[in-house]
């Protein structure tokens, strides 16, 4: 039986809804049919891009040849362009990594925040998040509730409260391929605090009502397949 992991905080925002029971449901399909790839190979194409000026051509065969999965390196093949369009009019005096920092939803909930890169040109540091859903984008107040934290954690940095936020969304309009928006997030208001604790107080119960619900599948799975197990040897006694 799956084990529900706590989301990134992209993810989080993502799955939050008006109720815990919306989030607990969110929760127990996504542990339940998790996601057959991630972007991490993407992330390494935009560091290549960025860090070393790699030529496309040969991001693009590194994709082809680590990319077993057809639909999967069809999808990774459509936003890489965009990505190289993007970076290669990016020349940076430095880029580097950010380690991973963890937001206290709530008592018992640190929800991981891992950004690849951050790169600085004349004195402004760049902090860009790369979203590379093809669909449902974070918008409204998911996409206030992200924003609203992220900022919380750079303001929490001496060495990146003055960093330029920006979401380089890839996702596509229906009907239509991927296309890159760069969101300057300056200009995303910030959630009211009492809005934003009641909002992860929302998915905070959530998440623990997922996390019970799993157990409790699990426990009844075990117990069908003891049982199962002691119908099968009962029957062994009456087979001669």
């Amino acid at each position: 039986m799956a084990k529900l992991k706590v989301p990134s905080l992209q993810h989080m925002a993502r799955n939050w809804g008006e109720t815990p029971e919306f989030v607990q449901k969110q929760l127990v399909n996504l542990a339940l049919n998790p996601p057959i790839f991630n972007y991490r190979a993407l992330f390494g194409a935009a560091r290549d891009l960025l860090l070393f000026k790699q030529p496309l051509s040969e991001v693009e065969a590194g994709i082809r040849k680590g990319t077993a999965n057809t639909k999967v390196r069809e999808n990774f093949l459509e936003v890489l362009p965009l990505l190289h369009g993007h970076f290669d009019q990016v020349q940076p005096q430095f880029v580097q990594a950010v380690s991973t920092r963890f937001y206290s939803a709530a008592r018992g909930l640190l929800i991981p925040f891992d950004q690849p890169i951050i790169y600085g040109i004349g004195g402004q540091l760049y902090f860009p998040w790369l979203s590379f859903w093809r669909s449902n984008p974070l918008s409204g107040e998911k996409l206030q509730l992200f924003v609203s934290i992220v900022r919380e954690i750079l303001q929490q940095d001496p060495d990146l409260e003055a960093a330029r936020f920006e979401i380089l969304d890839f996702s596509a309009s229906p009907g239509e391929g991927r296309r890159l928006s760069v969101i300057d997030t300056a200009d995303i208001p910030d959630l009211s605090n009492e809005r934003k604790k009641e909002m992860l107080d929302i998915f905070a119960q959530g998440f623990f009502q997922a996390s019970a619900e799993l157990a409790q599948r699990k426990e009844a799975a075990s117990e069908s397949e003891e049982d199962a197990s002691a119908d099968s040897r009962q029957f062994s006694l009456f087979d001669n």
